[in-house]
């Protein structure tokens, strides 16, 4: 969460103290270190001016995923005739809806809650900070004195400055799950992953959509896996405009309209969803010597300021993949650094991400394009089709599909779009991370049927060439068979 407030700044300090970790940020990424660092025999101060747990627990990955079960709900309802289930139009009410949404933040609060983490012995506390020199940091009337400071502020929605946006309400992730009245129709502006998870989420509640991407939905993701999702989203009536630029906005509240070089889009609300914002800009990161731009903070591999190597940078202010569970990574990568003294660097060819539309879309290291540069013709690409996963033929969840890259007999990436997706890439995470070769997944047994299957079988149609269009193989077979007693 953005850690910087002029509002609340108090210029004269009243209390100091000394600690060895001062941790800006009580996101994913801040909490994890100072669990780690407390436990392990470390003075650790926290500071967090808005909500503990960040941006995942109250705005991002927590609620969308419990809007996006909601719609699941209410989507199965209709959608039983292939099974033998009569369908029928489902009741919703978004008000209830968006209750559960809280529920399950509340449920999950009390982990990532101050009082935990004072309970732990981390001293947190509720105000924003900023740098006053290369060792100290301000919040409210309280300046920390630092052996090691940690930047781990996250980010927050952009809301570019389209003309005429400012005389319209506008909702971004931090906003919409506190809107109680269904929209009547909904405009997206972004086809990212946020944009597209929330224009189902809201087609399968009720509401009319209309998603507006300037360049091409889902721009990011191999162009043959975003395809089947896409084309899923339109099939259930969602409106992708792509190559549509947003170049003015106008009207007024319940009567928005978005103005394109393709025509205007006009809808009762409108959500902002084209990327997001690193917060360090009012940490005063100048006066400690930290090198920034607006990405985030400039470090090395050890994820150490570049300027200032008391000063460290995790998850998304470090300027790299906007991940929760990268955050939760650079935690453990600094703890090693901080506590022990051992050198330990960052990552990132095993860091897989999904995105959590029906069908899921799952990515982990180098898609087919990015492996067809950079390996050219030692590339070979497994492919394998959910149709032919019995347990997909049985739910009736055969949209699907999987790529591995694979070079010298190892998997340098893995694309899966299908049900699941999000689970099943958890496999080639563990194979990048541990540089496993395709014979390990292709000896792995796995229980019938499962759609876990799928990972196997890709693994197989690797090795299926080899096998059965070697004529090396068949000779040495022949050979065997005339003389084996």
């Amino acid at each position: 969460m953005e850690q910087s407030n002029p509002d609340t700044f108090v210029a004269e300090p009243t209390d100091r103290i000394k600690t060895d970790v001062l941790i800006i940020g009580a996101g994913s990424g801040g909490l994890s270190v100072a669990a780690g660092a407390v436990q392990m025999g470390a003075k650790v101060v926290m500071l967090e001016g808005h909500k503990m747990g960040g941006d995942c627990l109250n705005f991002g990955c927590v609620p969308s995923k419990a809007l996006i079960a909601a719609g699941k709900q209410a989507h199965a309802m209709k959608t039983g005739e292939k099974l033998g289930v009569a369908p029928v139009m489902p009741t919703v009410d978004y008000a209830a809806a968006k209750d559960h949404v809280h529920d399950v933040i509340a449920t999950i609060e009390p982990h990532d809650s101050q009082e935990r983490f004072e309970g732990l012995g981390v001293k947190v506390i509720r105000e924003f900070g900023r740098f006053i020199s290369k060792t100290e940091v301000q919040a409210g009337s309280t300046v920390i004195e630092a052996r090691r400071i940690v930047i781990a502020t996250g980010s927050g929605p952009l809301v570019p400055p389209i003309p005429g946006i400012e005389e319209v309400e506008v909702h971004t992730n931090e906003t919409i799950f506190d809107l109680r009245e269904r929209p009547e129709h909904l405009i997206v502006v972004g086809g990212g992953p946020i944009g597209m998870e929330m224009a189902q989420a809201h087609i399968r509640l009720g509401s009319r959509v209309t998603v507006i991407e300037g360049q091409t939905a889902m721009g990011k993701d191999d162009p043959e896996m975003a395809a089947i999702v896409l084309e899923k989203l339109r099939a259930e009536g969602i409106e992708i405009l792509e190559g549509t630029p947003a170049e003015r906005i106008s009207g007024a509240d319940g009567q928005i309209t978005v103005h394109t070089p393709n025509g205007d889009i006009t809808g009762s609300h409108l959500l902002m969803a084209v990327g997001r914002k690193v917060n360090v800009e009012k940490l005063d990161l100048d006066k400690a010597g930290v090198e920034w731009s607006p990405r985030g903070v400039k470090v090395g591999p050890d994820l150490r300021s570049v300027t200032n190597k008391k000063v460290y940078a995790i998850g998304d202010a470090a300027g790299g993949l906007q991940f929760t569970h990268v955050a939760g990574y650079h935690a453990g990568v600094i703890i090693r650094s901080m506590l022990f003294g051992l050198p330990s660097k960052a990552r990132t060819e095993h860091i897989p991400w999904a995105t959590y539309t029906d069908p899921e879309l799952a990515q982990i290291g180098l898609t087919e394009a990015e492996a067809k540069a950079k390996h050219g013709a030692a590339l070979d690409v497994a492919r394998f089709e959910f149709a032919g996963n019995d347990r997909a033929i049985a739910e009736g969840k055969t949209a699907g599909l999987i790529k591995v890259m694979v070079v010298k007999g190892r998997p340098v990436g893995a694309s899966i779009v299908g049900a699941g997706a999000g689970e099943m890439i958890g496999l080639w995470a563990m194979a990048i991370a541990n540089k496993l070769k395709m014979s390990a997944v292709a000896a792995t047994v796995l229980p019938y049927p499962t759609m876990g299957e799928i990972n196997k079988r890709a693994a197989g149609a690797y090795f299926s060439p080899k096998l059965f269009e070697n004529p090396t193989v068949k000779r040495v077979v022949g050979f065997v068979q005339r003389w084996l007693p």
